[in-house]
């Protein structure tokens, strides 16, 4: 009996010391601002721009005070964009009417992008790529959607339509989208969420049956097609952001289980009604196996001890199976105080996930769903703050890291005015960086506390920045988006 105590009391010791550390160097803090049907933002798609701007900012500039490093912004709900483009209608979320421009917000991406980077944080374009409309409702959609220019492309299933992902037209069109993004905006990266085959609905079916019987191979189930033709997808949009910028980051969020373990002995120890691999048709474990991610992040929305699908052996488990990608966790702040699950009604349920991620080596951060829900509990968000978040951290580095020199920035001027330090310097490159300024001196080589990050654009050398506290001693360092860094140079006053 004293040993079994010891080893509990050793077990929580452990438990805590690894959970609790107030910053890591390099860690993914990430928050999925949902726009479908204005859910985080913006609040109206009928507010003026200046109201949506504000609101935004609103957003950013409370995950930046966290020390937040990401956001993931959704540009595409449903077979529509947040952007000026002609593959696909403007989002009614944003302008009010559906393919309407919005007056005074020529670009909501572009300048999200800037507002973004501005903070010294990344921003990932977060698509849906299969959900063609959010319900049945089809005279909103204007006639520019593909609901109307490919009839051919859609099914109906439940109370919405979804593109058929066993069209090679499809994939091939969702490809495209991604691609026209990825070339003309200075996107971190690109992010899909759980919905590929929709979740099942009883009593409905999914009816592709003519597709299968034209493109299936001989003795192929209907469920490895399906897994298939979502491989597809995958397969050339990772290809086409590589191809292009081979910086920019691929990320998917699939539901939290893959299968239970009564079905598969690789499988969960989870009793889920659906799963990723059976149900929605996704193989997150081959994706990572063919190296066709830079990071997944399950949604593993369920309290640390909940009996069906436990948050604490859900995340064990993508940690056990997880190769070749950055693992991170997605956290249901959502369910906080808004659950049957009474854990969810407890202030230390959130942080308690966080702790053991950070016990778990394999995953290397977190992200939130969704933007509005951290807001709503403060005294969660000063809790994760100050006991997870107190400084800043670098995202971290993709294993798909392509080696080059980054030089020294060159400092230009230094300019102290008031209490506020001014600082500009020179450096250039061809792809994105981050300055990352570490105040005081190197200690046996390390470099000392990050203090703040700056993004410096492709193809641009004179780039200035200011402390809004003078710092007498500083280090500087140049990071590309590839995860190479330049040589630090310390900077005094």
């Amino acid at each position: 009996m004293k040993l079994k105590k010891i080893i509990i009391v050793f077990g929580a010791i452990l438990f805590f010391s690894c959970g609790t550390v107030a910053g890591l160097e390099r860690e993914f803090r990430g928050v999925w601002v949902a726009t479908v049907v204005n859910i985080d933002w913006p609040k109206n798609g009928s507010d003026t721009s200046e109201k949506q701007k504000e609101d935004f900012l609103e957003l950013l500039t409370f995950y930046e005070k966290l020390n937040f490093n990401t956001m993931i912004v959704q540009v595409r709900t449903s077979g529509d964009a947040f952007y000026p483009t002609e593959l696909a209608p403007w989002s009614r979320f944003i302008t009010g009417k559906e393919g309407q421009p919005k007056e005074g917000f020529e670009d909501p991406l572009e300048w999200m992008i800037d507002q973004t980077h501005q903070r010294g944080m990344q921003i990932h374009a977060w698509m849906n790529p299969y959900r063609a409309t959010f319900d049945l409702d089809t005279t909103i959609l204007d006639q520019s959607h593909d609901f109307f220019k490919h009839p051919e492309w859609m099914v109906k299933y439940g109370k919405k339509y979804y593109y058929n992902p066993g069209i090679p037209e499809v994939w091939k069109h969702l490809t495209q989208v991604v691609e026209e993004v990825v070339i003309n905006y200075n996107v971190d990266g690109i992010h899909f969420d759980d919905y590929f085959y929709p979740y099942k609905i009883n009593g409905e079916l999914f009816n592709d049956s003519l597709s299968y019987a034209q493109k299936g191979i001989p003795e192929q189930s209907l469920g490895d097609w399906r897994r298939s033709n979502i491989d597809s997808l995958v397969k050339n949009v990772h290809q086409a952001i590589k191809t292009h910028k081979p910086w920019v980051q691929f990320g998917i969020s699939p539901f939290g289980v893959w299968k239970n373990k009564s079905s598969d002995s690789k499988g969960s120890e989870t009793r889920a009604g659906q799963t990723t691999y059976e149900d929605l048709y996704a193989d997150p474990l081959l994706w990572m196996e063919q190296d066709w991610l830079d990071y997944i992040v399950p949604q593993v929305y369920w309290s640390m001890d909940y009996a069906p699908a436990s948050h604490r052996k859900i995340t064990k488990w993508w940690a056990n199976n997880s190769i070749n990608t950055k693992l991170y966790i997605g956290n249901g702040a959502y369910k906080v105080k808004n659950n049957p699950d009474d854990a969810w009604n407890k202030t230390r349920e959130l942080p308690k996930q966080l702790q053991w991620a950070r016990c778990l080596p394999k995953v290397e951060g977190n992200v939130f769903f969704s933007a509005k829900s951290l807001p709503q509990h403060v005294d969660i968000s000063k809790k994760i703050s100050r006991r997870f978040y107190k400084l800043p951290a670098d995202v971290p580095v993709s294993q798909k890291n392509i080696k080059r020199n980054v030089p020294k920035p060159m400092i230009i001027s230094n300019e102290l005015v008031a209490d506020r330090q001014h600082i500009c310097l020179s450096h250039y490159d061809s792809i994105p960086r981050f300055l990352s300024v570490y105040r005081g001196k190197k200690r046996k080589g390390r470099l000392p506390k990050l203090m703040k990050k700056v993004y410096l654009p492709a193809n641009e050398s004179r780039h200035c920045f200011e402390l809004k506290k003078i710092q007498r001693k500083m280090q500087l360092v140049v990071k590309d988006a590839l995860g190479n860094e330049s040589p630090s140079i310390c900077l005094e006053n």
